[in-house]
């Protein structure tokens, strides 16, 4: 396994972490639940397998946001944790030019620019939590407060209630 640059972040800040492999199918459209989907691959709660979106704002600012996989975001959280007035997620087609990295394969860890970064605070009740290598077919095991420090990110509500 090659190490991807979400590995060499976390190796070079000297944070512990596993990966675990599953076979990707090529399903990643969101609608379809591919964070679910993920989860059961690898035969882990969807509550500790956390997706990342990636969104822009109407001034054109890029945030990342990270949230259980079987959990919606809430926009209008998502406003006020990055203080945008509107916010939504950037096209499929442009994630790979902003990031480094495409769709079924993006973590918050090693993007191309360090972007404001948002996980919801339900990472905090995992032992470890899983985030996507960089790569499709591959996940990072992680502590949940080691995750929070390699990304700089803030702990906040995300979750859009049923």
């Amino acid at each position: 396994m090659k190490k991807t640059n979400a590995m060499r972040i976390l190796d070079g800040l000297k944070i512990k972490y596993e990966t675990l492999s599953y076979d990707d199918d090529g399903e990643h459209e969101l609608s379809r639940g591919a964070a679910t989907g993920v989860a059961e691959k690898l035969g882990i709660a969807p509550e500790a397998c956390f997706k990342t979106i990636v969104m822009r704002s109407e001034a054109k600012q890029i945030f990342v946001f990270c949230q259980s996989a079987g959990t919606e975001i809430n926009l209008k959280k998502a406003r006020n944790a990055c203080g945008a007035k509107e916010i939504n997620p950037v096209k499929p087609e442009e994630l790979l030019a902003l990031t480094g990295y495409v769709r079924g394969g993006c973590s918050p860890l090693g993007m191309k620019k360090k972007f404001p970064t948002f996980i919801d605070e339900s990472v905090l009740k995992h032992e470890k939590v899983y985030v996507s290598a960089g790569v499709r077919g591959e996940q990072i095991v992680i502590a949940p407060e080691d995750l929070i420090k390699a990304t700089g990110a803030e702990t906040v509500d995300l979750v859009l209630e049923g």
